[in-house]
């Protein structure tokens, strides 16, 4: 599985959703499950963006159609990024 960051800020829609249902969240990580993204660690944030999620995803195709599927709701706006274990860039970078 590749792992990837989202980065996302929310709408004003999704504030008030998440302003009055907090535990949404937990709520749309169970659905990407469903999709085939396990999210492995989460943030709240201060800042330009609202949260970090660090997730794991089969293939590039797969956390974009997610990514995507997210954001056409209109409640959320995702920055996605791809990550590498850092012994994996060393390794890299080596040869």
């Amino acid at each position: 599985m590749a792992t990837y960051v989202l980065l996302s800020t929310l709408t004003d829609e999704g504030a008030s959703t998440i302003t009055k249902n907090p535990s949404r969240i937990k709520d749309v990580n169970k659905e990407i499950e469903k999709l085939g993204v396990k999210v492995t660690t989460q943030y709240a944030l201060l800042g330009p963006y609202d949260f970090l999620s660090v997730v794991e995803a089969p293939d590039n195709e797969t956390i974009a159609r997610v990514s995507a599927e997210l954001a056409a709701r209109g409640s959320v706006k995702i920055m996605t990024l791809a990550a590498l274990p850092i012994d994996r860039f060393i390794a890299g970078a080596k040869k």
